[in-house]
């Protein structure tokens, strides 16, 4: 079945997400964010996939174009996938994440099997047990810090319509979901082939060997579920990622679509 373009706001709760559906009769796939991103971002992995897909993204709350909201919960955002999904009348998809959209992702698809083309996740999702008190506490900090700054950067879309302690409240909970007891079963109960597509690079911040140490806990993953597999790395590092390495991304989507088992989009 053919459909339509379709680019507006949709009312979700409290707020309004901005969405943009090219239509199409193929897979529909689905682009969720980095943490403060916007659907901008997967410009170039759309465009190298081309116009025989389905493509859907949209700005999560607060972001880009979407409304403020009362809840910017990590549930909430799950939530949000059903409610553009269900809105766009698409009863199966494939759902490609970045960072902190990775992690949206698998839950996403550890919770909907039979609703699930395949999950595709982009340096993100990685169990590991990187926070702590004092990192919480340097979270809560730097964006202290940063508070005067960010209506001075919201224009520029470069941060969401948040406070300072929305986002710092955010990044700790994406935190403690990383843990790897509460990661881990989530990523063992995906039933639907997923892909890791992950960097080699080192990012602004990051010390030492950190990033490779969180990157190396997907061994166990892909040992342990073997509907779990890792794509590829690539060159690139976490922010630029999506820009310089979309055809290795587009490559994995690809991939998951050939193991489709059928059934309505």
């Amino acid at each position: 079945m053919t459909t339509a373009k379709w680019t507006g706001m949709l009312p979700v709760d409290d707020s309004a997400l901005a969405v943009t559906d090219t239509g199409g009769p193929g897979i529909t796939v689905l682009y969720l964010n980095g943490h403060v991103a916007t659907q901008g971002y997967w410009r170039h992995v759309i465009a190298e996939l081309g116009t025989g897909w389905r493509h859907i993204t949209y700005d999560m709350r607060a972001r880009g174009k979407s409304k403020r909201s009362a809840d910017y919960s990590f549930e909430t955002n799950v939530r949000d996938v059903d409610a553009v999904l269900a809105a766009r009348g698409v009863e199966r998809a494939l759902v490609v994440g970045w960072s902190y959209g990775a992690f949206v992702a698998a839950h996403w698809a550890s919770r909907n099997p039979a609703r699930t083309v395949g999950a595709i996740l982009v340096e993100g999702a990685q169990p590991y047990d990187w926070l702590d008190e004092a990192m919480e506490q340097h979270i809560r900090k730097l964006f202290r810090r940063m508070s005067p700054l960010l209506p001075l950067l919201r224009p520029t879309g470069l941060t969401p319509r948040m406070s300072a302690e929305q986002i710092a409240n955010s990044n700790i909970e994406v935190g403690v979901l990383a843990r790897e007891r509460e990661l881990g079963p989530v990523l063992d109960n995906i039933t639907v082939p997923a892909r890791y597509v992950v960097a080699s690079g080192s990012s602004f911040g990051s010390k030492g060997d950190g990033q490779e140490r969180i990157r190396a806990s997907l061994n166990q993953v892909v040992e342990r579920n073997p509907n779990i597999k890792i794509s590829a790395k690539v060159p690139s590092n976490h922010g630029s990622i999506l820009k310089k390495d979309f055809r290795a991304i587009a490559d994995a989507v690809r991939e998951v679509a050939t193991l489709d088992r059928g059934g309505p989009r």
